[in-house]
C-alpha cells in the first residue's frame, strides 16, 4: 500500500450551516483539489481506496454537514478507518455566529436543514456537532470573512503560497482591432515608437530579435517594463485577497504586431522568473 504522502491528502470540511461550506470548497477547487459535496459518510473508505488508485483523485476535499443527520456521528469513525488505510485526513469546521448565520439565510432565503425556526436550529445543530468541532484539526470563524480573505486562510492550511497560485495570462493585441473583452487590466504601450514606420522593421514582429533590439534601446522602453513589473508584483497579490485565481493582462498598441508583442512578450518573461504561472498570446500578431 503507498503511503499518506502518496496518496496525496483528504480534508473532510464541515461545521455549521451557513458557515461557508460552499465557498471554502470552492477554494479548494482554484488550488487544484478534487472536491465532492455530501458524499454519505459510509462511503468514505470505498472513496478512500479510489483516491489511491486514480492520479485526478491525488488531493481530495470532502464536504459534509448536517443533511447526514444521525451518520455525522460515525464521523469520527470514518477518520480512524482513513488513518488504518494509511490516510492523515485532516478535519476543517467551519463556524459563525449566529447573527451572522440568521443573516446569510435571510439574504438567501434558503431554509435550514432541520427545518425548524432559524434559532432553534442553531442551537440544536451546535449540540449536534460539538464532538466534531472539539476533534477539528482547524476551526475557521467565517463570520466576517469575505472569500478571498477565506482563501487566504485555506491557503494557509494547504501550506501554499497563495500569491503565486494565480492563473496569470498576459495577450497582446492591436487597438484597431478592438479591445478584449475578457481583458482584467489593459495597458497601452503606444507610447514607444512604432517599427512599423522603419521600412527594414515594418514586416517583422515583436517576437523577433530586431524589433526586441530596436525597442529595448529606446528611451524608457526597459525602464517602462520594469517599473510595470514591480506595480504588478504590488497588484497581484491584492487581486488575490480579494478572491481573484485567474488574471487576464492586455498589452495594446496601434495593429498588435510590434510595441504590444514585444511588451507582453518580455512581461511574462519577468512574471515567470518572479515565480507565477503564466501564459503568454498574441492575439492580432498574423492579422
Amino acid at each position: 500500500m503507498k503511503n499518506s504522502n502518496e496518496t496525496g491528502k483528504i480534508f473532510i470540511v464541515t461545521g455549521m450551516s451557513g458557515a461557508g461550506k460552499s465557498q471554502t470548497l470552492k477554494c479548494f477547487e482554484d488550488f487544484g483539489y478534487y472536491c465532492v459535496d455530501n458524499l454519505p459518510v459510509d462511503l468514505f473508505p470505498a472513496f478512500a481506496r479510489q483516491v489511491q488508485e486514480k492520479e485526478y483523485l491525488k488531493h481530495v476535499a470532502l464536504g459534509m454537514d448536517i443533511r447526514e443527520g444521525r451518520y455525522i456521528r460515525n464521523l469520527n469513525r470514518v477518520v480512524e478507518d482513513l488513518q488504518k488505510e494509511g490516510f492523515q485526513p485532516k478535519i476543517i469546521f467551519l463556524d459563525s455566529s449566529d447573527e451572522t448565520i440568521v443573516r446569510r439565510f435571510s439574504e438567501t432565503r434558503h431554509r435550514h436543514p432541520l427545518g425548524r425556526t432559524i434559532q432553534e436550529s442553531i442551537k440544536e445543530e451546535r449540540e449536534r456537532l460539538a464532538g466534531i468541532k472539539t476533534k477539528a484539526d482547524r476551526v475557521i470563524d467565517t463570520s466576517k470573512f469575505k472569500l478571498g480573505e477565506l482563501k487566504e486562510v485555506i491557503s494557509s492550511v494547504l501550506e501554499v503560497k497563495q500569491a503565486k497560485e494565480m492563473q496569470l495570462s498576459v495577450m497582446s493585441f492591436g487597438y484597431k482591432h478592438g479591445l478584449p473583452l475578457d481583458a482584467d487590466i489593459v495597458m497601452d504601450v503606444r507610447f514607444l515608437p512604432n517599427p512599423y514606420y522603419v521600412p527594414e522593421l515594418k514586416n517583422k514582429t515583436g517576437l523577433d530579435r530586431e524589433i526586441c533590439e530596436y525597442l529595448s534601446s529606446k528611451y524608457g522602453c526597459r525602464q517602462f517594463l520594469d517599473i510595470y513589473t514591480r506595480q504588478l508584483e504590488i497588484l497581484l497579490p491584492l487581486y488575490i485577497k480579494e478572491g481573484k485565481s485567474y488574471l487576464t493582462i492586455a498589452i495594446g498598441c496601434t495593429g498588435g504586431h510590434h510595441r504590444s508583442v514585444y511588451v507582453a512578450s518580455q512581461l511574462a518573461k519577468k512574471l515567470i522568473s518572479s515565480g507565477y504561472s503564466v501564459s503568454e498570446y498574441h492575439r492580432d500578431i498574423r492579422r
